[in-house]
């Protein structure tokens, strides 16, 4: 992997899965890199140890206690079990300050619970024999809405509401660097507002499911999945349109298909780079 070039954009994909739980692709987590410090996208399972890896890896910015901002695309278990790992862990491992949460509303519900479940945890470990610091483990958590909702020196986030099955809210976020602008989907379908909403970025990062692998679904999962997700054809389109320097697929659903599948069928509207990710991918920009 490398060391880290701190004075650029990078893309860490920590995680690529879904909710099946496969051992070799955590759930979806991608850190966005830029200027030393990550921002992460969604939480799912495993994602302090993916970031460990990719740490001892050389990517410092992923080092533990240094995870300080979330973002958080809907409140779907397999996008949020990771979320009292990404609270607690690197409070243990000595973060002293509060961990920057931005999410759709009820995430501060979740994060209150996740609090409470674990306030003989916090209890313990701040005034038992570890002593630790009062501050690491709490959250700065805000409720978002469309349009711009974070900037700091090194970047501009906006959030992009997206529809995704019976979900009231749901987003994807759009991340401009001085250098690169970044479009992360999240889960979604598409909608005749998708690439406008995107707009021009230099990178797209895009759930897919394999058009062809679809077919075999039954009928209840067919209906599920063309409400709540993006199909190989469906992201051709999309990606023709935005037309991004590069797209990289992620939370991606084959069903008995291959990646050369998918990328076959988004090859026929867009003609730009396009890589299958897996975990612990690397994207320097």
């Amino acid at each position: 992997m490398g060391s880290e070039n701190i004075d650029g954009d990078m893309i860490v994909m920590l995680g690529t899965g879904t909710p099946n739980p496969m051992p070799d692709r955590s759930g979806p987590s991608t850190a966005i890199i830029v200027n030393g410090t990550a921002y992460l996208v969604d939480c799912g399972p495993g994602v302090v140890r993916r970031a460990t890896s990719a740490y001892n890896s050389g990517i410092t910015s992923l080092k533990a206690r240094n995870l300080g901002h979330l973002f958080i695309t809907h409140l779907h278990s397999d996008h949020t079990v990771g979320l009292p790992d990404l609270i607690f862990t690197p409070w243990v491992m000595e973060r002293n300050r509060k961990l920057k949460i931005f999410g759709p509303p009820g995430v501060k519900d979740m994060v209150k619970h996740i609090h409470k479940a674990y306030e003989k945890d916090i209890h313990i470990r701040i005034h038992g024999l570890e002593k630790g610091n009062r501050v690491g483990y709490k959250a700065d958590v805000k409720e978002v809405k469309e349009g711009p909702i974070f900037k700091d020196e090194n970047v501009r986030v906006s959030a992009i509401p997206t529809t995704h099955g019976m979900w009231d809210h749901s987003f994807g976020y759009r991340f401009e660097s001085e250098k690169n602008t970044i479009v992360i989907s999240g889960d979604c379908r598409p909608t005749p507002e998708s690439a406008s909403r995107y707009g021009k970025c230099d990178v797209l990062i895009h759930e897919v499911y394999s058009h062809k692998g679809f077919k075999n679904r039954s009928e209840k999962w067919k209906a599920y999945h063309a409400a709540s997700h993006t199909s190989s054809k469906e992201l051709a389109l999309i990606a023709g349109e935005v037309n991004p320097k590069l797209l990289i697929l992620y939370h991606q659903l084959l069903w008995g298909t291959t990646p050369e599948d998918i990328i076959d069928d988004i090859r026929e509207r867009y003609d730009g780079e396009i890589a299958f990710a897996n975990d612990l991918d690397v994207f320097r920009l």
